[in-house]
Order: C-alpha cells, then structure tokens, then sequence
C-alpha cells in the first residue's frame, strides 16, 4: 500500500495543496463577509449558494470529463477555482459573492471527481478502503491547514485572496506531471430518487442531515467563531481543530459501525453529536482550550455521519442498485447542505450566535429520534451481509462512475446480492 500511495504521490500532494486553499477560502469567507457588514442571514445564504452549485455540478462535470479527459478536466476545474476565488476581493457584494460561490462548488465537484475516478482506477477491490482512508485523511488535513493560514494577512486585505488564487494554481502542477494513466469513463445509470426511502428510510434521513451539519459547519462555523468574539488566530484554530477530529476519528468510528448494527452506531453519533454541539454553544469563548476539545470530538462525530448513512444504505440493496443509490444520496446531501445555512444564518440574525450549535444539536435530535422509531419497527440485516466501512468524502460516489465498473461495488462498502428489509 505504501508503495502504491508513492506512485500516487503527485495526484494526492496536488489535490492536497488545492484543498489547502479551499479550507482557507471557506473560512476566510465567512470573516470578511462579517467585517463587511453582511447579516448571519445573507452570509448563509451566501455560503449555500456554494452547495447550489455543487447540486449542478454533479450533473454537469461528468459530461466534461467524459468529453476531454481528466488531466484537462482538472485544469479546467482548478483554473475556473483560482479566477472566482481572486474574484472575490474584487467587489465585495453579497450577490456578486453568491454567483461566484455557486460557480466555485461546480468547479469543485468536478475535481472531487477527477481525483477519487482516477484513484479508483488505479487500485483493486482489496485495496481501495485503504486507499481511500489515506485520500480522505489527507483532504481534511489539507482543509485543515488551509485555516491556519487565517493569520497570513488581513481578513480585509487582498493577500489571503490572492494566496488562495496561488494554490489553486500550484495545485495544478504536480497533476499536470503525473504518469498515472487516466481511467476510461462509463456511461452512468440514471437516477431514481423515489427509491432511496424504499431501500432504506435512515440511511436516506441520515444523508440528508449529513448535509445540514456539514454544509452549515463549512458555511458558518467561523461566523459563528466570529461572532462569540474569537480573535482571527482562535477561529483557524476551532477550524482546524474541528477538521482534524473528521481525519482522525472518521476511522475507528467507521470500523465500529462494521463491528454493530450501524443503526447503533448511527443512534450514538446522533447522541454524541448533539450533547457536543450544546456543549459548544455554552461554552462558546469562555474557554478556548474547552472549545477546542469539544471541536476535535464533535469533528469526528459529524464528519462521519455520511459515511455511516451511506454504508448502511448499502447494507439494504443490491449491488447492481448501488450506483442509482450513491446519485440520489450525493442529491440529498446537497439539497441539505443548502438548507442547512441558509436556516442556520436565519438563526444567528434572530438569536445571536450560540444558536448555530444549538441548530445543529437539534439536526442530531432528530435523527436520533427517527433512528429509535426505525428500529422499533424494522430488523437489522444479517452481520455477515454488512459490507466494511470506507471513509467517504461527498463526490467519492460519483466519481465511481467515471472510473470502471468493477469499482462500483467496493468504493461503497459490498453489499450482499439481495437485501430483503428496509431499515
């Protein structure tokens, strides 16, 4: 594996320099849109225009990538980052932000998929969880590392801009260099949302809520650290914390939900992630060292919650289904990720900040409850037919398509040929 990782270095270290300045754009976002002026109110909604396009980007940039190829297609993608995230310091308006937060989760999507089709393509069934754990740690820990940058230059000058734009840009060059033959794409199925609550109620539920909490944390948790009085510093610091706890405890979490029922496991996220973002919200910036351990665990309990939902999605249908599934679940989580802010900034007008955690207390609540009622009234599929827990990002579903068929199965964890009960 690690020879493996070695030959892929150029693709990982490329992704991971163009991810550092994404982390540092979506934070950095969220504290000029403060200085600005901007509401909590019109900054969500601003940041979910992001989600929007990301939405259309799921339709949009497979046909690109079949029709130029992937090392084109990346440059596309990161040229189109690097101009709209410069552009940003340009005019300082929250529609003309807006349209280019919807052009720049587009562009984004479209790279999620060139890299996790040409990883999948480059590693066999055995291999790819392993694979992919190493490409989802090293995204979040790019992310991650993007939000120290905070302190590079003012929040209201043009250098973080323009340090954004670079990496963008230096991302480009260690993919353009690489040796590693581009996969052939295959025609995709098409979508059936209506199936997925047939196939599993939870693990659809769980996408969705998967996208309101992680689509309000990117958009407004440094507006929400903004706002309870964190110095710049202190707000890259509960960011990156708060991304680290996603690298490191995705895992064990994951391998925990191979070991039970993932509705147990679904249930003690929900529990853990509610009792945590209350924990945030009281504590607020009362103590830094308090918040920022509350921020690593909360991390790894909210980053994981699409990938559980997703595995025991699996675990109910039938292989040759799973890639039906994984679209109508990457939809699912984008119409959450949009909400998710745009409710979120609503709250945060009316009630102050500390009602952001709250919001996201209740979205665990809730599913929560829906866990319990679902296991009231449906059985757990068989121990032996629950397919391995593979750390997932949000695109690595339909990058599946682009790469070949014998993927599709293993990139989701495999499922057993019939699934009887939906739970």
């Amino acid at each position: 594996m690690l020879r493996l990782v070695a030959s892929l270095f150029n693709l990982l270290f490329g992704m991971s320099v163009l991810l550092t300045g994404v982390g540092l754009l979506g934070s950095l976002l969220g504290i000029r849109a403060g200085l600005a002026g901007f509401s909590s109110e019109v900054t969500g909604v601003v940041m979910a225009a992001y989600f929007a396009g990301y939405i259309l980007g799921t339709y949009l940039c497979p046909r690109i990538i079949r029709r130029v190829g992937h090392v084109r297609a990346f440059t596309i993608f990161a040229a189109l980052g690097s101009t709209v995230s410069i552009a940003h310091a340009l005019w300082i308006d929250p529609w003309f932000w807006g349209v280019l937060r919807f052009v720049n989760g587009a562009g984004m999507v479209g790279l999620y998929m060139v890299m996790e089709s040409w990883l999948n393509s480059t590693v066999s069934n055995e291999g790819r969880g392993r694979l992919f754990s190493a490409y989802v740690m090293s995204t979040l820990l790019a992310m991650g590392l993007g939000q120290l940058l905070l302190t590079v230059g003012p929040a209201g000058s043009f250098v973080p801009f323009a340090l954004v734009s670079m990496l963008f840009s230096l991302g480009l060059i260690p993919v353009a260099l690489t040796r590693v033959p581009q996969p052939t794409p295959i025609e995709h199925p098409s979508l059936h949302l209506r199936q997925l609550v047939g196939f599993s109620p939870l693990g659809t539920v769980g996408t969705l809520i998967a996208g309101v909490t992680s689509g309000t944390f990117w958009a407004l948790g440094a507006v929400f650290a903004h706002g309870v009085g964190l110095a710049t510093a202190q707000i890259g610091a509960f960011m990156a914390v708060s991304i680290a706890g996603g690298a490191f405890l995705q895992w064990p979490l994951g391998k925990l939900s191979d070991r039970f029922d993932r509705r147990t496991v679904l249930l003690f996220i929900c529990v853990g992630g509610a009792l945590l973002a209350t924990a945030i919200a009281l504590v607020g910036a009362r103590s830094l060292p308090l918040l920022l351990a509350l921020s690593f665990v909360y991390g790894g309990f909210s980053f994981t919650l699409y990938g559980v939902s997703v595995a025991h999605m699996n675990d109910q249908i039938r292989v040759e289904d799973m890639l039906e599934a994984s679209s109508g679940l990457l939809m699912l989580y984008g119409i959450g990720a949009v909400v998710g802010p745009v409710l979120g900034g609503v709250l945060m007008s009316h009630f102050g900040s500390p009602s952001l955690p709250l919001y996201l207390a209740s979205a665990f609540a809730l599913l929560g409850l829906f866990g319990l009622y679902r296991n009231r009234v449906s059985d757990a599929p068989p121990r032996e037919e629950q397919g391995e827990f593979v750390p997932l990002v949000r695109t690595s579903q339909a990058a599946i398509e682009l790469s070949h068929p014998e993927a599709t199965a293993a990139d989701t964890g495999e499922a057993a040929p019939e699934r009887q009960s939906a739970a």
